[in-house]
């Protein structure tokens, strides 16, 4: 196999890592380098927690949209789609006030990923604090291979992931809490401890898993019937689930609820 391109990128209150497995050349340098910088204008563009970046400014009412960056348009058309594909189990507005940070990560890495393929980079993994989006190959035949924590344990996996041109995001409580409200109810999400969905497009998968755990109960019908998405949840008693299609691109070892 040739020599992997790896970079660690700290950005946007997490880790980002990026594994080229197409051979180095000067345009793969190039796009890598642009694609860490992009990263670091999303951040500046739309970090809530930065006083001067536009989605503040913007939540605080100093700037119009049509003041800002055309992405920031674009992220909110997303977030409005999003929100309507759910029943209103997503928003940009958590808490009341605008927040687009749920379609952001997973649209930024898609982006990176993008920059990427584009200048001949067909064969990578951009992974951002847990989510990914992987392009071709790991190796000639050789499938990605994405392992999923346990959110009862988080030292061990709880099912991996396999496929080429594949997106993998999980939405959970393991870690920060039950920090995610049904915005419907104004309420902390308390019917799964977990949810991954696993598609095409990172910008899809990462909104929905937010707002699939934000479903509890309803999250599995809801994904069975959502095409181009497969789903594996684990509810807040520990039991897992699956949908059909999860066994044909996952290793399973755990048991059917």
């Amino acid at each position: 196999m040739s020599e992997r391109i790896r970079h660690v990128e700290h950005v946007m209150g997490t880790v980002f890592s990026f594994d080229i497995r197409t051979p180095r050349s000067p345009s793969v340098t190039a796009a890598l380098a642009r694609a860490v910088a992009w990263l670091h204008h999303v951040d500046r563009v739309f970090s809530p927690y930065r006083p001067d970046s536009q989605v503040t400014r913007l939540a605080d009412g100093r700037v119009g949209v049509g003041g800002c960056d055309a992405e920031v348009a674009e992220v909110l058309r997303l977030g409005a789609e999003f929100e309507r594909v759910t029943g209103g189990a997503f928003t940009c507005e958590p808490g009341g006030r605008l927040d687009p940070s749920g379609v952001v990560k997973g649209w930024a890495i898609e982006r990176a990923s993008t920059i990427l393929h584009d200048a001949g980079a067909h064969d990578h993994c951009v992974n951002g604090g847990g989510d990914v989006q992987a392009r071709g190959e790991a190796g000639p035949g050789e499938p990605w291979r994405i392992g999923i924590a346990d959110p009862r344990d988080r030292t061990g996996l709880i099912a991996v992931v396999s496929g080429r041109d594949i997106a993998v995001a999980t939405s959970g409580t393991a870690e920060r809490g039950r920090h995610i409200l049904d915005p419907r109810t104004g309420r902390p999400a308390t019917g799964l401890a977990s949810v991954t969905l696993v598609g095409r497009h990172l910008t899809e998968v990462d909104a929905l898993a937010t707002a699939a755990l934000a479903m509890g109960g309803a999250a599995h019908a809801w994904a069975e019937a959502r095409p181009g998405i497969e789903a594996l949840g684990v509810t807040s008693g520990g039991r897992p689930w699956w949908t059909p299609g999860f066994e044909d691109i996952a290793l399973l070892p755990c048991d059917r609820a």
